[in-house]
């Protein structure tokens, strides 16, 4: 398997949030909010293809994160045997468990959000004394959230409001069809090391 460099501990801030194309802007907000802001957006998917089991993926790329945003939006049942997500609050577990027992990840800060206040105290209530966030499953508020958390736990003062990095982001999704014509890329099927590569891309630009 081929070695990567992976991006430093301090800077990377791993995205635990659906991948499928009903969640698709939510998540394109949260991957631009964190690139826009000079952070690294990570995910185990960065890594898919490598042939390293999924969890063991999982694991690596929480350990190596500072920081992390865990979205817990889907968490009821799906489909003709009403299964609910369980993915999300299993690595929203292991990432605490890293930052109670890691001893090189005392210093994580993570941001949880649910769509709706109080929601998550029905289906996982040993969060009970979590801060738990709201989105309402509005990219514009969950942009805000994230760059208001980002500017707390980094102590960075130069960070751009959340009105105005938004404002980019609509931009951006303009932009994004013909970015992906550009590049070869479906815009329907975008694989996160695809979307991450793309609002690099469109990042760099002149505003």
């Amino acid at each position: 398997m081929k070695s990567r460099l992976r991006p430093a501990y301090e800077k990377s801030v791993f995205i635990n949030c659906p991948f499928d194309a009903e969640h698709q802007d939510l998540l394109l907000a949260l991957v631009f909010v964190v690139a826009a802001h000079g952070f690294v957006p990570r995910s185990a998917r960065e890594t898919e293809g490598d042939g390293e089991p999924r969890f063991s993926r999982i694991l690596a790329t929480i350990a190596g994160s500072k920081y992390s945003i865990h979205d817990l939006t889907r968490s009821t049942g799906e489909g003709g045997d009403n299964l609910a997500r369980f993915n999300m609050p299993l690595e929203l577990g292991i990432d605490l468990g890293c930052q109670a027992f890691h001893p090189d990840c005392k210093d994580k800060s993570l941001l949880i959000f649910d769509s709706e206040r109080y929601r998550f105290q029905k289906f996982v209530s040993d969060l009970s004394g979590q801060d738990i966030h709201q989105h309402g499953n509005s990219p514009k508020v969950a942009v805000t959230r994230v760059r208001d958390w980002l500017r707390t736990e980094s102590g960075r003062a130069d960070l751009p409001g959340g009105a105005a990095i938004y404002s980019r982001y609509e931009r951006f999704r303009v932009e994004l069809p013909a970015i992906c014509s550009e590049l070869r890329l479906d815009v329907t099927d975008l694989a996160f090391v695809d979307f991450s590569y793309a609002i690099a891309r469109w990042l760099k630009t002149p505003s």
